[in-house]
């Protein structure tokens, strides 16, 4: 039987990193990068910063720079993206909740 069209095939998990099928933990790590990520994208944008200015911000030189600005984050920790995020006026803030699992030991 066919879905009718209005209906979800798929219901997210709330983690479009999980949804791709990456292992639960290092979904919700990638999910956290992705948000520590677009935060310092907001920042950038809310001062207006170059290139340039973006070098003596951070303290890191332009390639680095040039990958941050295209989403290149894979090889960039946490604690980096922090470090970003501090040196451009914003606080970071990280809480924890339990999560509904489907089984108990």
């Amino acid at each position: 039987m066919h879905a009718k069209k209005n209906e979800p095939t798929h219901v997210s998990s709330g983690n479009i990193f999980e949804d791709l099928g990456f292992p639960s933990e290092e979904a919700s790590i990638l999910l956290l990068k992705a948000s520590m990520h677009s935060e310092i994208l907001k920042a950038i944008e809310k001062q207006k910063l170059t290139p340039r200015q973006l070098e003596k911000v951070l303290g890191v030189p332009q390639p680095r720079v040039s990958e941050l600005m295209r989403g290149k984050i894979s090889g960039m920790t946490l604690d980096l993206l922090g470090k970003y995020l501090y040196r451009l006026g914003r606080e970071v803030k990280v809480t924890s909740r339990e999560r509904e699992c489907l089984f108990r030991l």
